[in-house]
Order: structure tokens, then sequence, then C-alpha cells
């Protein structure tokens, strides 16, 4: 994009920079501005709105700060993609705030973030010559609805492998992303049903089903998941839950729960289970937790996943599982869709897992993310009789349960006046979560392993923790 238009008002009291911050933010939550999107540079859209580049880096800064654009190193502001969007509204405390008096953002705690930096290009380049070099004419044309064979292939083999996921390659359906892919479940299960989600919970599965609308119940989570027990008292027929790491407690569904989960779905023939497999694969101590479909007897569960995470969020790749008594029924009502992955995206995925590059690439970065959660509980382990912490034993964050007496508005301010943004466990509530004090999700994947403990001690002494 190299133009962006917008009337200013030159003679309202709103300033030029706070006019242009809420058309663009506007622009983006509305969709016009699709994800992924550069947007101009400074310069350009200056010259081009007859304003100060002054006006357009406050208006950027802001965007950034509230996580709409993020800032790619010699590359230049791009509109982050809807997975990790945050469309929370900013309280009343922070909009009395000038725009222009917002600072930078050192440090960014998103709890979906990950590090980027370690990404095999050279590896990923080899792929995408050879299957280009391949001259096949064939990936130039429309592939099956679901996806190429060869790709359903391999992410079965590999579900099997790492998750115990049972299933051919003919259930496994490919899609540009969590948002698509869940969509196309609403259509199969129709207006009729009823959802119930977590909460605290995934934003994405709430805000699609706000979106479409569906009627949805949330279900409180403890130390053993999601409450199951209020469930079969309800009268929803399709549960979506994060047994194997809740977002963003971190809590694993137990084992007499996924039982009476399973058996609450075996009880109606139109009742399912969609499992996210969040995180999964980054898990620093214990056991790997088998997936809910592995246990699954009665084909009631809907698996899905994504490689957002685990190799790239702007390649779009995820998938879902689906039992054999919904392929048919899936067939018949998507028969004209075409797939909305590139083929040639796909070939070089597949070629990449072949070759065992994919799960090199895991666990080089399993074991960084466990270097982070590590650096970040040992900045915190002074202060462990003030603050407390949950989900530690995998992820990409943690939550901290603060001490200290202040509010959870309070802590948000605090960070945001040291230039770190962090983010409040009520962002992911729908239901007032009551407790005593204040909680904090942290996302420690994106900061530099360099930078990590600079990035906690400077939050924390933000939070009046000294020594």
């Amino acid at each position: 994009m190299d133009l962006l238009w917008v009337h200013l008002d030159r003679e309202a009291t709103t300033p030029l920079y706070e006019q242009l911050y809420l058309h663009v933010k506007k622009e983006i939550t509305s969709g016009r501005i699709d994800h992924g999107t550069k947007l101009p540079s400074k310069r350009k859209l200056a010259e081009f709105l007859k304003v100060s580049q002054n006006t357009v880096e406050s208006t950027y800064n802001q965007l950034v700060a509230e996580g709409y654009v993020e800032v790619l190193p010699r590359k230049g502001f791009f509109v982050q993609a809807y997975e990790q969007l945050d469309y929370a509204p900013v309280s009343s405390q922070h909009t009395t705030t000038s725009v222009a008096d917002s600072p930078p953002i050192r440090f960014n705690f998103h709890p979906t973030h990950i590090d980027t930096r370690y990404f095999p290009f050279d590896k990923w380049r080899k792929y995408v010559r050879q299957v280009v070099d391949q001259s096949n004419q064939q990936l130039l044309l429309l592939g099956h609805a679901s996806g190429d064979q060869p790709f359903r292939q391999e992410i079965a083999n590999y579900l099997y492998h790492s998750r115990g996921v049972q299933c051919t390659w003919e259930q496994v359906v490919i899609g540009a992303g969590m948002e698509t892919l869940v969509q196309q479940l609403f259509l199969l299960f129709g207006k009729k049903s009823v959802y119930g989600i977590e909460d605290p919970g995934y934003q994405l599965m709430r805000k699609l089903l706000r979106h479409h609308p569906h009627e949805f119940y949330p279900f409180t989570v403890d130390e053993e998941g999601v409450d199951v027990q209020a469930l079969t008292q309800s009268p929803v027929n399709i549960m979506y839950t994060t047994p194997s790491h809740h977002f963003p407690y971190g809590a694993v569904l137990s084992v007499n729960r996924r039982q009476q989960l399973l058996k609450w779905a075996e009880e109606k023939n139109d009742r399912f289970i969609i499992e996210d497999d969040y995180d999964s694969e980054f898990r620093y101590s214990g056991k790997t937790i088998p997936s809910l479909q592995s246990m699954d007897k009665h084909h009631k569960v809907i698996y899905v996943g994504s490689f957002s995470k685990s190799l790239i969020p702007s390649a779009r790749l995820s998938y879902m599982v689906l039992p054999q008594t919904l392929i048919e029924r899936y067939n018949n009502l998507f028969s004209f869709h075409h797939s909305t992955v590139s083929r040639i995206d796909q070939h070089v995925l597949t070629l990449f897992m072949q070759a065992g590059d994919f799960e090199k690439h895991v666990n080089r970065m399993r074991k960084l993310y466990r270097r982070k959660r590590d650096i970040v509980l040992q900045a915190m382990k002074p202060y462990e009789n003030q603050l407390s912490i949950i989900g530690e034993r995998s992820g990409l964050h943690i939550v901290v349960v603060i001490k200290n007496g202040m509010s959870e508005e309070e802590l948000v301010q605090a960070a945001n006046d040291v230039q770190v943004k962090v983010y409040p466990l009520s962002h992911y509530t729908i239901e007032q979560q009551v407790s005593q004090h204040p909680r904090i999700v942290l996302g420690f994947a994106s900061i530099p392993e360099e930078q990590l403990e600079e990035a906690v001690t400077t939050v924390l002494h933000a939070w009046k923790y000294t020594k």
C-alpha cells in the first residue's frame, strides 16, 4: 500500500494525528485494510496527506503500542495478522491520554508473538527453489479443495507420531488460518448449534461466534481444565476446548474430565468437541500430553491445529482432522469450494517435513523458548513471596498473579509508562473473574533472549518490586 486516503478536518479541535490514528484503526478493525498489509512509509504518507512526518509517526507509534500494527526492522509497518490482534477497547483512563504523548514500546509481552529470528530461511529457500524448478505445470492449476494429498498425508503422519492422533490423510482438511476452518465448521453444524467455550480463553473463537452470530456459553477453567460438569447441564452441543494446554492458564484437562467430556459428546448424535491443540509442541517438563482425539472411540472430536507458532504465522497454514462420520457431509457441503492455501506453499512445507527439517526446527525453538522461560522465572524468583506464576510448564507465555496492592489497570499503565506492553487477564475473559489479586499475561517468546532479563526487571520495577 503506497497511499492511504483520509479526510482530515484541519479546522476541528481534534488534533490531526488523532484523526489519522482513529481512521487507520477503524480501517483495520473493519477489515478494509487487510491483515499483513504494509502501510505507507511515514514520509510518503506525510507528503500525500500534506502533514508533518511527526503527525504520521505519532499515529504509527500508537497503533504499534495497541497491537494493531507491528514494525519489521528495515521493512516498515505492517497490519498484524487476525489471530494476533487484540481489539479490546481502551479504558477511559487511556483515552484521555494524547496520542502524541504515548511513548514507543521497548518490550512487547504479547502472548501469541513468536521469535522470527531463528526461522531457517536457507532450508526454506532450498525447498521453494526445488518446487519451482520442478516446472510442474499442474501446480499452477487449482488443487483439491481440502488440500493436496502429499501435504495432508505428511500432516497425518506427523500428528500420529507427535500427538497420537488417529486419522487417514482423507480426514485432514487444510485451511488458511484457524478462522477459515472454524467458519467452515460453523456452516457444517448449522445455525441452530449452541457452542461452549472456555472462560478465560482464546479470543479468536469468541469473536468469530459473536460475528456470525452463534449462541454460546462460557465455562470456567480451574487447575483440572474446563468445568465439564457445568457443560452437561447446559444446552451446548458443540464444545471448543484446549485440553492439552489451556489458553492462557496452561491447565491440562484431567483424565477424569476428558472421559466425562467424551461421554457427554457420545450421548447425542449432534454433539461434537472441537479440540484446539494450542502450543502442544512447546512443553518443557513432564510427559507429552496425548491429544483428546487419541482417546475418542466414537468419532466425536474434531482436531484443529496450526503452523503459526511452530513455523511462521504469515504462511497461514492450518489444518483440522474431521471424524470419519463427518467427512461425507463436509465434502458434499463444500464440493464447490477451492483450497484457501497456495499449492506451492503446501508442497514446500511437505518437502520441509519429509526431510525432517520441521521437527528439527521445532526442537530448536523448544530449547530456545525453554531458556527464555527460565530467564523469566529466574528474574521473578526474588519476589516469589509477592507474586505467583501460573502455566510455566509449557507454552510461550505465563500468567503472573500480582500481590502488591495495585489494580489491573494500574499495572498496565505502570508498564506502559516505562515503555512495556503487557496484557491483563480481563482481555481474555467474558464473565468477570473473581480473584483476590489481578493477573497479567506475559508472553516471552518474541523478546530477544539477551534483552529478556532487562524487559522483566523493567516491568517488575514499574510494579514497585525492588530487591
